[in-house]
């Protein structure tokens, strides 16, 4: 079995009154496979709570090798009951599967008893996204003078620019940005290393924070926050809270109605590149997704996209039923395949964005 001890969670917290051997698991979650505390923390409340289902049926996870299908089947049943997302009973599901198969790896237990047993039917939700010309807005919104605002901005263009998740940007150090290559040093999920691109816009942005970052350190002596990149008002690093409410704020300013947190730029850029006639593969490895499925999502933005511009352009688009105010010949030509151009959008200034042009639905 693998000693790896328990993850740093303090008392009282998600995991602490757990069994050893789950104690051990989430310990290895955290040494060996380089989660997130935060990713540690969710794993340990799922494994609480399957836990306490299983304390009320005078059952323990400390007993593991007589947990069943059954259980797993009941404890779904509970949540569904509890009217919990289908999202969250999925990923409940995935942790006691990621349990037993830690038990497996270690010779604990000689079958996985939830083999076969499927996630809860998912509801189809699609990535909400801004347009070009909303995603402009907001790289140009309104922000504070100074080292403030240089850095809200900044956040922006690189969240957008170069498609990053909000806990990837805040983690990035001074030493990740290379504005004269062009590029981020990111790590993503699973600790997992890849560079990210910078727009002209994002290096821009950058270049002026950085010059003015130091008015932001509370404490020049303070040592490893001061590697931040992204600065918050103490002088620490950027929180997420913080990073919303800069989004928020940004999105506010441009006039643009609609709840826009950082992923929502994420989406944005994946979205616009997608449109812009970008390839899945390119799409994928920008994003630091690990599997393809989880990035053709945004293909099916892209086809109502293509659907959205067809109803516009097309000239017989919305004339369904409608009976033609002339005289019909009698061999009518085959109504004109659409061209598959749109109409450009506004070429943006210095944020960079991309100029869309839908594809043809096919294969990427």
């Amino acid at each position: 079995m693998s000693s790896t001890g328990a993850p740093r969670n303090g008392p009282g917290g998600p995991g602490a009154a757990l069994p050893e051997i789950c104690q051990g698991f989430l310990g290895y979650l955290e040494v060996e496979r380089g989660y997130s505390p935060a990713t540690v923390r969710a794993y340990a409340a799922d494994l609480d709570q399957f836990e306490a289902f299983l304390a009320r049926r005078s059952r323990s996870l400390k007993d593991f090798e007589t947990i069943s299908r059954e259980d797993a089947t009941a404890f779904l049943a509970e949540l569904h009951r509890l009217r919990l997302k289908k999202s969250s009973m999925a990923r409940k599901l995935s942790s006691l599967r990621s349990l037993f198969s830690y038990l497996l790896k270690n010779q604990l237990l000689h079958k996985n008893p939830l083999t076969g047993l499927r996630n809860p039917r998912q509801e189809q939700r699609q990535p909400r996204a801004l347009n070009v010309d909303q995603a402009v807005a907001v790289m140009e919104g309104q922000a504070p003078p100074g080292a403030q605002g240089l850095r809200d901005l900044a956040l922006a263009e690189v969240l957008y620019g170069s498609g990053l998740r909000v806990t990837e940007a805040l983690s990035l150090s001074v030493d990740d940005v290379r504005t004269d290559r062009g590029f981020v040093r990111v790590r993503g999920k699973g600790n997992k290393e890849r560079l990210a691109p910078l727009s002209e816009a994002a290096k821009e942005r950058l270049v002026e924070y950085l010059a003015l970052r130091q008015e932001l350190v509370a404490d020049p002596g303070q040592g490893q926050a001061e590697e931040a990149l992204f600065l918050g008002a103490r002088g620490g690093r950027l929180t997420r809270r913080e990073a919303q409410r800069i989004v928020a704020r940004l999105a506010a300013g441009a006039g643009i109605g609609q709840n826009v947190h950082p992923h929502t730029l994420r989406h944005s850029f994946a979205t616009h590149l997608l449109q812009a006639g970008a390839d899945l593969r390119s799409v994928q490895e920008m994003l630091g997704h690990s599997r393809l499925s989880t990035t053709e999502r945004y293909t099916h933005l892209d086809l109502r996209h293509i659907m959205e511009v067809y109803d516009r352009a097309h000239p017989h688009a919305g004339d369904a039923g409608q009976k033609p105010a002339g005289p019909v010949p009698q061999d009518t030509p085959s109504p004109p395949e659409p061209s598959g151009q749109s109409e450009q959008s506004n070429q943006p200034g210095q944020s960079g964005s991309l100029s869309v042009t839908p594809k043809k639905p096919g294969r990427d």
